[in-house]
Parts: C-alpha cells; structure tokens; sequence
C-alpha cells in the first residue's frame, strides 16, 4: 500500500487540560496514527502559545506539529477525530 508523507498541527485548549491531560491527548493522536498503519517521524511540542485571536474566548492555546507517513484514508479519520474531541480549538492535517 502506498503512504504518503503528512503533517497535522493541533491547537488544544489550555482552560479544558491540565499539563498530564495535554501530554495524553498527544499521545492519543499519536497512537491513532500508528494504530491505522500509519508512523510517525517527529512530534513537535511547541507549547503553550498566545492566539492571534480568541477562539471560543480563549487567548491562549498547546500547539503541537506531528510529521507523519500514513495511507491516503487516514487524514480524513484523522480530521474526524479532531472534530469530536472535546478541547481541540483548531487542527490541520496537510500531505507534504
């Protein structure tokens, strides 16, 4: 099967989580990626970062950035995840 290279960044809110709760939503992303024939290369946490402009009036937002090779159907799953957690303020998946 073919797999393609991508990158997803995530925004997740910071009055939702607490510190152990971000790392675990992270982790979950990450094994939802390796759990659908998919490997991830590299997870970037940039942290705690200010929002250009207030989502669901919050200022301030985890980003973190994952590198990874998937199969063509996985983005849109990934997607989907993204928009029935609870606590995820924005999310991309783009294919390199």
């Amino acid at each position: 099967m073919m797999k393609n290279k991508y990158e997803t960044v995530f925004v997740l809110s910071t009055k939702k989580f607490d510190d152990e709760a971000l790392t675990a939503t992270t982790e979950k992303f990450k094994s939802l990626i390796e759990a659908n024939e998919g490997s991830v290369e590299t997870v970037d946490v940039w942290g705690k970062r200010r929002l250009a402009y207030p989502i669901n009036y919050e200022t301030e937002g985890y980003y973190v950035l994952i590198s990874f090779e998937a199969p063509a159907t996985l983005p849109l799953e990934l997607s989907r995840v993204y928009n029935i957690t609870d606590g995820v303020l924005r999310s991309i998946v783009i294919r390199k």
